[in-house]
């Protein structure tokens, strides 16, 4: 079966009157060792014993990460530009009454970045919006308006103006010091549920997503050092948090793999590393300019390396093309 990633944006159709919206002798010491049997001549080291705390104990963790987490998490509306729709078809003696255009209407998640009304999210929640609302919370909404995005990450900023004592900016964690079977938490609105929490592990590292940006200088661009997890996410998890046992965004979820676009327990989100680096340009200049050498390859295996004549024990890369004006 072919393998299908869904970025988690919830969308629908709406009607609107207006347009908005990865062996030789041994020494008798070491012969006599060697008539051992294995198991008596190397002895594993045990594994050392769970740190296990009471249930009330878990409940406790999970419920301080929602109550200091969940103020900083908010629900996107997004409504896709209308499109003209044919009129009805006329009733003789009555005059043409055009249908109302129809408009996408798309739900997201996003998360608090500062006090000056920055929220991050994913681009492909605010791809092609032209009305963007933020719901909070405690049921406040805002419109937002979009201040800088980055395709080739799928990352954006929006900003809403509200009181700044509104505003609840999250802790940034560390994603480079995260390992694979660590506590993870999700927060966001699944099938615009909104703040939804779910939890899980840290079920692999160094994974890869696709790009949206389709030709980023001439080539295409993959977002490196993807974290995957099997806490729960859905489509209007885009853009949400991806939380350490301390609480601090280790990740922004963005897709899933899936046959069915829902949950299968295997999630990805971007890295916060990647965050750290790139939402200050894009508050600060609307875009973020990604270094790259501007040439394609491949690993280069040992039948790539058998079918091109090289030695055997050849490794590598190879270079299969390069970027016409590029660095290269």
């Amino acid at each position: 079966m072919k393998r299908k990633i869904f970025f988690l944006m919830l969308v629908g159709v709406v009607f609107v009157t207006t347009g908005a919206f990865a062996v030789s002798a041994l020494p008798s010491a070491v012969a006599s060792a060697a008539a051992q049997p294995a198991a008596a001549a190397i002895q594993p080291a045990p594994l050392a014993l769970p740190k296990l705390g009471t249930v009330a104990d878990w409940e406790s963790t999970l419920e301080n990460i929602y109550a200091q987490v969940n103020p900083s998490v908010v629900l996107i509306n997004v409504i896709e530009g209308a499109q003209p729709v044919a009129p009805n078809s006329q009733v003789p003696g009555s005059r043409t009454r055009p249908q109302q255009p129809q408009a996408q209407a798309a739900l997201g998640s996003g998360f608090v970045w500062d006090t000056a009304g920055h929220i991050v999210t994913n681009n492909h929640v605010i791809d092609g919006a032209t009305s963007i609302s933020v719901t909070f919370s405690d049921g406040t909404t805002a419109v937002a308006k979009v201040v800088g995005a980055d395709p080739s990450s799928d990352l954006a900023v929006i900003q809403v103006n509200v009181p700044a004592s509104q505003l609840h900016p999250v802790q940034l964690g560390d994603s480079t010091q995260v390992k694979v079977g660590q506590f993870a938490v999700a927060i966001g609105n699944p099938f615009g549920e909104q703040n939804t929490m779910t939890t899980g592990i840290i079920s692999a590292l160094g994974r890869s997503l696709p790009s949206n940006d389709a030709a980023a200088q001439g080539g295409t661009y993959t977002i490196p050092d993807v974290i995957q997890t099997d806490a729960p996410i859905n489509p209007g998890n885009s853009g949400g948090v991806l939380l350490n046992a301390e609480g601090q965004v280790v990740g922004v979820t963005a897709a899933i793999d899936s046959s069915a676009n829902s949950s299968a327990g295997i999630g990805f989100a971007i890295p916060s590393a990647i965050v750290q680096k790139e939402i200050p340009s894009l508050i600060e200049t609307g875009h973020y300019t990604h270094p790259y050498i501007g040439i394609g390859g491949a690993t280069l295996t040992a039948g790539l390396a058998q079918a091109m004549g090289l030695p055997a024990g050849q490794r590598g890369a190879i270079v299969g093309t390069v970027t016409p004006g590029g660095p290269a």
